[in-house]
């Protein structure tokens, strides 16, 4: 399909991470699924800029770093603490009346309504943050034993957690879109509370599962991505069925 426009996806980054993890998936998707990674402040490009701790407070700051941008047919995806933030950025966007995407990709993170935070709600020591990263086993041990690198990452991690703490579902309209959920297998997020994702949903809903822990989308990279693109595919293909609909009855 090289039809313009296509689809843009933002991809937000998982706890720790540079939303950079993303660019090599330009590799391996087609050029009309462009892939747009959303760095955090902290991070990548954004180090000298302050860490955010608030997860709504982060979401409006997103929202309005793109309200300007959205004109163009897009889909945001996020994976483990990204998917928590995806979903809170467009509920922002929906309350600012901005152009909302076409689906929501949520990976490897327990749906909002009945999610527990309070294992984030304390920063924790360098210790159960190593600890914790040992469990989600999507980290060498040859990077954990590196002092200087930790030292970068840790306040990175701390903050993140604060800010999968901070989340606060309140009351929720469902949204007006579809929204996709992918998992690993033997991740210690477990099947029924991906499936919590469907209360978040007026219009559409899937699941799909992947061998694999937490990190299953390194090892895994490919059947997620045949499986990101069919989907992208389809809402492209209906976004672009209703454009062509409306364009004729004006035309008319």
């Amino acid at each position: 399909m090289n039809t313009s426009p296509g689809l843009r996806l933002l991809c937000l980054p998982y706890s720790g991470a540079s939303a950079t993890f993303y660019q090599r998936w330009r590799r391996q998707l087609p050029q009309w699924l462009q892939v747009s990674p959303l760095e955090l402040p902290g991070r990548g490009m954004r180090m000298n800029q302050p860490l955010q701790s608030d997860i709504q407070s982060l979401a409006r700051q997103l929202a309005a770093e793109i309200a300007g941008d959205l004109e163009q047919p897009y889909a945001v995806f996020g994976h483990s603490l990204g998917g928590l933030l995806a979903f809170e950025l467009v509920h922002v966007l929906r309350e600012r009346g901005l152009p909302l995407p076409l689906a929501l990709f949520v990976s490897a993170t327990a749906g909002p309504l009945r999610r527990d935070v309070s294992q984030y709600a304390l920063a924790k020591t360098d210790e159960q943050l190593l600890e914790r990263l040992r469990e989600l086993k999507g980290t060498a041990e040859e990077t954990l034993g590196n002092s200087d690198l930790m030292q970068l990452m840790l306040p990175i991690l701390r903050a993140d957690f604060l800010l999968c703490g901070s989340f606060n579902y309140g009351e929720r309209a469902p949204l007006p879109l579809p929204i996709h959920v992918f998992g690993g297998k033997q991740d210690s997020v477990r099947a029924d509370e991906l499936l919590d994702w469907q209360e978040e949903t007026s219009v559409g809903f899937s699941l799909d599962m992947f061998d694999g822990h937490h990190f299953y989308l390194i090892d895994q990279q490919a059947a997620l991505l045949r499986c990101l693109r069919r989907y992208a595919d389809e809402h492209l293909a209906r976004w672009r069925n209703r454009a062509r609909r409306q364009s004729t009855r004006a035309a008319g």
